[in-house]
């Protein structure tokens, strides 16, 4: 973990969060600033500072990582397929809109229509 990371400081419970799921190696929680009726944000709870500085030897908890994203959604609010669903966004880098050098996905859903924000940045 990163001293200093805002989202390191979240896993190591020095910031508070309305927390959804925590187990060993992963923490997702409410975004403060939701673009959806859902707007869960799940990370690593090891720095990793985006998706773009994940390796070859990241696939396997990576993949773990991903299976909880529809866990996660549709135990939150997000409605059932085939009318429902959610959307995964992950930026990377200040170009892709990153705000925070910390490995996390936006998981987004709920009844639409939703904010009129293009995308979320965090």
């Amino acid at each position: 973990m990163s001293h200093d990371c805002l989202f390191c400081k979240i896993a190591r419970h020095e910031i508070p969060a309305r927390i959804v799921h925590e187990d060993d190696e992963f923490l997702a929680f409410h975004d403060i600033n939701p673009a959806a009726p859902v707007h869960l944000l799940l990370m690593p709870k090891h720095h990793v500072a985006s998706l773009a500085a994940v390796g070859s030897t990241d696939d396997a908890w990576l993949a773990r990582m991903l299976l909880l994203v529809p866990k996660l959604a549709f135990a939150n609010g997000c409605n059932p397929l085939p009318d429902g669903g959610f959307r995964l966004v992950a930026n990377a880098g200040t170009e892709g809109g990153q705000e925070i050098d910390h490995l996390h996905f936006h998981i987004l859903g709920g009844a639409r229509p939703w904010s009129k924000r293009a995308a979320p940045a965090a």
